[in-house]
């Protein structure tokens, strides 16, 4: 594929899950999520912005290296499992802040999470810099589905 058009469709999905995740988050963030328990380690709403800024980048990045080299095998698979995890990523903002459920959120977590292990695989069999651009990813959704679990038993439903 094209530089341009490999651009395009590597930026679109990511940046509507960012867009679309924040719709859902930012409304819940000083009223719903402000009065829930939370554990010791749950990092200040300021770090959260930044990192999944750079994970985003990286995620789009990623992305475009898989597209532009000569499709092979693995290429279809590998476009699929990014697709369904990056609708996960976005699901996650609605289960958890829209759908105000700890509980629901777990759920969509732990699917993105496998979601993201299974991309990262299909990434490796088509470039290897593509799929370690994804581990930063994995190693924060790790730690989110921690902290998405310590919230959800701090705060039952």
């Amino acid at each position: 594929m094209n530089t341009l058009p490999a651009t395009v469709i590597a930026i679109v999905p990511v940046a509507l899950a960012a867009i679309l995740g924040n719709l859902a988050t930012m409304p819940k963030i000083g009223t719903w999520y402000a009065g829930l328990a939370k554990p010791w380690f749950n990092p200040p709403n300021a770090v959260f912005g930044p990192v999944w800024s750079l994970l985003y980048a990286m995620m789009a990045y990623s992305f475009f290296r898989i597209l532009t080299p000569t499709p092979g095998p693995w290429t279809a698979t590998a476009i699929t499992l990014f697709l369904l995890q990056i609708i996960l990523n976005a699901g996650w903002s609605f289960a958890f802040f829209a759908g105000e459920s700890p509980k629901g959120g777990l759920l969509v977590i732990v699917a993105l999470w496998c979601g993201i292990v299974l991309t990262a695989f299909a990434f490796w069999q088509i470039d290897r810099p593509a799929s370690l651009l994804l581990w930063p990813y994995l190693a924060w959704v790790s730690f989110a589905t921690v902290l998405n679990r310590a919230i959800a038993t701090l705060n039952p439903e």
